[in-house]
């Protein structure tokens, strides 16, 4: 298949052989007969064919000499420097023939240029296969930007409104501080008034007569613990043993542990579970 840079350095070189051609047999059919320019014109061009066909069936097969690589090269140059010799001694138009000396080494350069094309050029398979994976790869970057923007503004609205119930949690809580306040300084307006016990009395007098209650209303301000209730004595361990003895044997057969700790606590006996586990081992 061909390469779309060959066809620019098959045109070039083409041009370039015709011109060197023409060239060689216009200046040197002057100084001798126009057969042997032509045979000298066509060496230079068969010479520089000759080592472009051998470049180019070495690169079909991977590889490079660089001996035929300089060979090329110089006969490039030998055309381009007839071009330009040319020019030189030419009477008429040495700016028009100096203009166009440069196409034989420009086809050097073109078959350069198409000779790396070939060493980088890849199949369509494989061009196919990268196309995939760059679309693959852009549709993964988008999906992850679409993502994170996502999380950010759901993060947002969730901080949003966690400030918004935050701020009306506040409010509430100032609302019921200002009124707890208003009701304790009620309350304690109402306690320190002076005809607040005369007239808490005068409506409780018939109820108790010859009472003077002391009335208080609560106070907001620390409060104190009170102390709890002492329970009644301890059972000894005699009165322990006697105490599960009866309830053990109270049915027949005797009761196990379990029902009798049951049966021992719903009679309102109280005892420490290790304490109670002893005088069933001393009893049993």
């Amino acid at each position: 298949m061909a390469r779309p840079t060959a066809l620019p350095a098959v045109a070039v070189t083409a041009v370039s052989l015709v011109l060197t051609l023409a060239v060689v047999v216009m200046w040197l059919g002057s100084a001798m007969p126009w057969p042997v320019a032509l045979v000298v014109g066509l060496g230079i061009d068969g010479g520089w064919l000759a080592t472009l066909a051998y470049e180019r069936r070495l690169a079909a097969q991977g590889d490079h000499s660089d001996a035929v690589t300089g060979v090329g090269w110089s006969f490039g140059l030998l055309a381009t420097g007839v071009l330009i010799a040319h020019a030189l001694t030419a009477e008429a138009d040495t700016g028009a023939w100096l203009a166009v000396a440069w196409l034989p080494l420009a086809a050097k350069a073109l078959w350069l240029v198409h000779g790396l094309w070939e060493r980088t050029a890849l199949t369509p398979a494989a061009l196919t296969a990268i196309t995939g994976i760059q679309q693959e790869a852009r549709d993964e970057a988008a999906v992850a930007r679409a993502r994170l923007r996502a999380e950010a503004s759901t993060e947002e609205t969730r901080l949003t409104a966690v400030t918004q119930a935050g701020a009306r949690v506040a409010r509430v809580q100032a609302d019921t501080a200002k009124r707890l306040s208003d009701a304790w300084s009620t309350l304690e307006a109402a306690r320190t008034g002076e005809d607040t016990g005369r007239a808490l009395t005068s409506v409780t007098h018939r109820v108790t007569p010859d009472v003077a209650p002391r009335w208080e209303l609560p106070v907001w301000g620390p409060t104190e613990t009170v102390a709890a209730l002492e329970s009644g004595l301890a059972l000894t361990d005699m009165e322990l043993d006697a105490v599960v003895e009866e309830i053990r044997t109270s049915r027949v057969p005797a009761l196990s542990y379990r029902e009798m700790a049951t049966r021992f606590r719903a009679g309102g006996h109280s005892a420490s579970e290790v304490r109670l586990r002893a005088a069933w081992k001393r009893v049993a």
